[in-house]
C-alpha cells in the first residue's frame, strides 16, 4: 500500500510537471504597428503561461528582422524586439517553436501611417482647451449602465466618488456645444479601461489607476468609438488631448498579481510580500510625501528623494519603474501607437516629476524626433515659478535636457486664488501677487508655451460655493489674453461651483443637461439661467475673438505694477493693441489714460471685445467695484 501510493504521489508530481511546461498565448501589445517610422525597432509584449519558455520566435516576412528574445522573471512573459525598418504594410505571421506545446503562429498587422510625423501639429498658444471629465459630462443615448467582465462597480450619480454613467457617445452628441463655446481643443481626463471594483476609499471613476494601456473603458465606449470620435473633433476643428499616466499603473492590471520583472515596480518586495491579491491593498507601504521640491533641491537627502518618486499615491496605484528598460519602451511605444491610432493632437502627462526623470526625457526626446510640431504638457505642481520653469526643456540649471515643450502653471492659479479674496493694494495683494508671478517668466525657455488655468479637477473650483461673476470674469480676461495656453474647466462658462472640503467629488459634479432625467440643461441657450446665458455669451465673444488671433499667438506683452488697485496687461502686434484693464479692489477705481499713453499712443477708442461698447481713449475713466475691460484699438 504504501509503494502504491508513492508510486501515485511520482506519477501526480509528473503529470503536474508536465502540466507545467504547457505554453500558450493569451494577447500580444501592441495589437499592430506602422511602418515607417524612424525609431524602426518594435518591442512585443507576449501574454501567456509558461510562454516565457519558448525556444525561439521567427518571421519570414520580407523587411522585417528579429533582433532578440527577452526572458523576464515572470514565465508568463516574453519580450520580442524586432526591426522593421525595411517592410511594407501587410499582415506578418509569428512563428513560435516550443517542443512541449503546439503553438499557432500569430498574426501581426503592420500599417501604413496616416500623416507623416512632421504633419501632426499639436495645441499651442492659439488654442484653448477645455478639460472635462467624462463620466461627469455626458451620456449617449445607447449607454448600458452594466458592462460584462467588469469588476464590481455601480453608477450612482448621488454619490460623488461613485461612477456617474457618462460616456464617449455623449461627448460626441454634444461637439457644437463646444464650437458654439469657442474653444479650440478638448483634454478628456482618463478614458483608457480602470477596471477597479467600486470602493469608495478606492474610487477610480477619475480614470487615473490604468489597467489596460492599449483599451479604452468599456464603460466609455470602445477603441472605434474614441476613434469617431476624435475624427468628429478634427472635422470641427477641435483638437484632442490625451491624459496619459506613466507614474503608476491600476491595482488590477495584470502586471500586478505577475509581475513581469522584480523591478517593474517601486518597492516590488511589498508586492512579492503580499503575494499581489486584491486583498493586499491593507499592507503597509511607501507613500509618496507629495513633494516634488527634493527632485531639484541640491540639499535634498536621500529618503526624501526616495519618498518623491518611489513613493506610492494611494495603495490602489502601483508605483511603476521607469528605470526598468523594457517598461519605459512599452510606456514609449503606447505613446505612439494612440498618436498613430487615434490621431491625438496632444499629451497631457499626469505627474510628470514624480516619475524618474531620464526615462520621461527619453520619452520626450523620441517623441520630438518623431513629431516634431507635436506637444505634451506636463503637470508639474509646484508654485514656484522657477521649479516650473527647470522642468521645461532647456529649463533652469539642469545638466540633462528634458524635451518637455510644455508646464503647467500652478503660480498663476494660486495668485489668482489669493486675488479673489483680497482686493489689490500697493504692495503685495491682489493682483501684485499675479504681476510678481509674470516677473520670473524670464526663468521660461518659452513663456508661450506654458499652460495656465484658473481651477481644473484636482483644485476647488474657482468659484468655491459662490456665484461671483465679477472676478470670474477678471480670471478668465487675465487668462486669455497673456502669454500662456489657456485651459479653461467644464463647467466654468455657466459658473459651476464646488470645493474638495468633503470630497473631490464636489468638483467633479454632472456637467447640467448631460444624463437622461436632467430637469436643467445648460447645453442649450433655452435651457440655461439668465446668469449662465450672461456668463455664456460673455466668455463666447472672448473666445471667437481669440481664435487665430496673432494679437495674442504673437503679440508682445507689457504688464504695469498695479496702481491704485488697478492692473494692466497689454498684447501688442503690428500696430494693434489689446488691453486687459481689472479693477481689482471692491471700491470704484480710476483707469489714468496718460498712465498708460505707451500703449495707447494716438489711438482715439478701444473697444471692449466681450461686450462691443467703445470707450473714449483721449480721457480717464471711473471703474466700477472688479469691473473688467478688455480694449482693443
Amino acid at each position: 500500500m504504501k509503494k502504491f501510493l508513492i508510486g501515485c504521489l511520482l506519477v501526480g508530481t509528473a503529470i503536474t510537471a508536465t502540466a507545467a511546461k504547457k505554453i500558450g498565448i493569451d494577447r500580444i501589445e501592441p495589437a499592430n504597428w506602422f511602418v515607417g517610422m524612424k525609431n524602426p525597432q518594435v518591442q512585443l509584449m507576449v501574454y501567456g503561461a509558461g510562454i516565457r519558455d519558448v525556444e525561439n520566435v521567427t518571421t519570414d516576412y520580407p523587411g522585417v528582422r528579429i533582433d532578440s528574445l527577452v526572458r523576464l522573471d515572470s514565465p508568463n512573459y516574453l519580450l520580442i524586439y524586432m526591426n522593421v525598418k525595411d517592410a511594407q504594410p501587410g499582415t506578418m505571421s509569428l512563428k513560435f517553436k516550443s517542443q512541449t506545446s503546439n503553438l499557432k503562429p500569430q498574426s501581426f498587422e503592420l500599417k501604413a501611417r496616416e500623416k507623416k510625423g512632421e504633419e501632426r501639429k499639436g495645441f499651442d498658444i492659439s488654442d484653448v482647451l477645455y478639460l472635462l471629465m467624462p463620466d461627469r459630462f455626458a451620456q449617449g443615448s445607447h449607454h448600458q449602465p452594466q458592462i460584462k467582465g467588469m469588476n464590481r462597480y455601480k453608477e450612482d450619480r448621488t454619490a460623488p466618488s461613485l461612477r456617474h454613467g457618462g460616456d464617449l457617445e455623449g461627448l460626441m452628441e454634444h461637439l457644437d456645444y463646444f464650437t458654439d463655446l469657442g474653444v479650440t481643443a478638448l483634454w478628456f481626463t482618463p478614458i483608457l479601461e480602470n477596471n477597479s471594483p467600486d470602493q469608495d476609499q478606492w474610487a477610480t471613476y477619475h480614470g487615473y489607476a490604468t489597467t489596460n494601456y492599449y483599451q479604452v473603458d468599456p464603460r466609455f465606449g470602445t477603441n472605434e468609438q474614441y476613434c469617431q470620435l476624435i475624427d468628429a473633433c478634427h472635422q470641427k476643428s477641435l483638437k484632442v488631448v490625451m491624459d496619459m499616466i506613466f507614474n503608476h499603473c491600476g491595482f488590477e492590471h495584470p502586471w500586478v498579481k505577475d509581475m513581469p520583472s522584480k523591478d517593474w515596480f517601486n518597492l516590488s518586495d511589498w508586492l512579492k510580500e503580499s503575494g499581489g491579491t486584491s486583498d493586499s491593498r491593507n499592507t503597509s507601504f511607501l507613500q509618496t510625501s507629495y513633494k516634488l521640491t527634493p527632485i531639484l533641491d541640491p540639499y535634498a537627502s536621500a529618503v526624501d528623494r526616495r519618498e518623491t518618486v518611489e513613493g506610492w499615491f494611494v495603495s490602489t496605484m502601483p508605483d511603476l519603474n521607469q528605470r526598468n528598460p523594457h517598461l519605459m519602451r512599452y510606456l514609449i511605444q503606447n505613446s505612439k501607437w494612440w498618436i498613430e491610432t487615434a490621431g491625438i493632437d496632444g499629451i497631457r502627462m499626469d505627474t510628470y516629476p514624480y516619475a524618474f526623470a531620464e526615462p520621461m526625457a527619453q520619452w520626450m526626446q523620441e517623441l520630438s524626433e518623431e513629431y516634431p510640431n507635436f506637444n505634451t504638457v506636463g503637470e508639474t505642481w509646484v508654485t514656484v515659478p522657477a521649479y516650473t520653469a527647470t522642468w521645461q526643456d532647456d529649463g533652469g540649471k539642469r545638466k540633462e535636457r528634458s524635451y518637455l515643450k510644455t508646464v503647467m502653471d500652478f503660480s498663476f492659479q494660486e495668485a489668482l486664488d489669493s486675488c479673489k479674496h483680497e482686493d489689490t493694494d500697493a504692495w503685495w495683494r491682489g493682483y501684485n501677487r499675479i504681476y510678481n508671478s509674470f516677473v520670473y517668466d524670464y526663468l521660461y525657455p518659452n513663456s508661450s508655451s506654458v499652460m495656465a488655468f484658473i481651477d481644473n479637477h484636482d483644485t476647488n473650483r474657482f468659484l468655491e460655493d459662490g456665484q461671483d461673476s465679477l472676478m470670474l470674469k477678471q480670471a478668465l480676461a487675465l487668462l486669455l489674453t497673456v502669454n500662456r495656453i489657456p485651459q479653461l474647466y467644464y463647467g466654468t462658462e455657466i459658473m459651476m461651483n464646488g470645493t474638495k472640503a468633503v470630497t473631490d467629488g464636489n468638483v467633479r459634479k454632472d456637467f447640467p443637461g448631460g444624463f437622461p432625467g436632467d430637469s436643467h440643461n445648460a447645453f442649450t441657450e433655452q435651457g440655461r439661467t439668465k446668469a449662465e446665458n450672461d456668463m455664456f455669451r460673455w466668455l463666447s465673444r472672448l473666445l471667437h475673438w481669440r481664435q487665430n488671433n496673432s494679437l495674442i499667438t504673437k503679440g508682445k506683452m507689457t504688464q504695469f505694477i498695479p496702481h491704485n488697485g488697478v492692473y494692466v496687461v497689454a498684447r501688442q502686434y503690428q500696430g494693434r493693441t489689446v488691453m486687459t484693464i481689472l479693477n481689482g479692489t471692491i471700491q470704484p477705481a480710476t483707469f489714468e489714460v496718460t498712465r498708460y499713453k505707451e500703449m495707447i499712443g494716438n489711438a482715439k477708442r478701444g473697444k471692449d471685445v466681450p461686450t462691443g461698447l467703445y470707450y473714449d481713449l483721449s480721457r480717464d475713466h471711473k471703474l466700477k467695484p472688479r469691473q473688467t475691460l478688455v480694449l482693443e484699438f
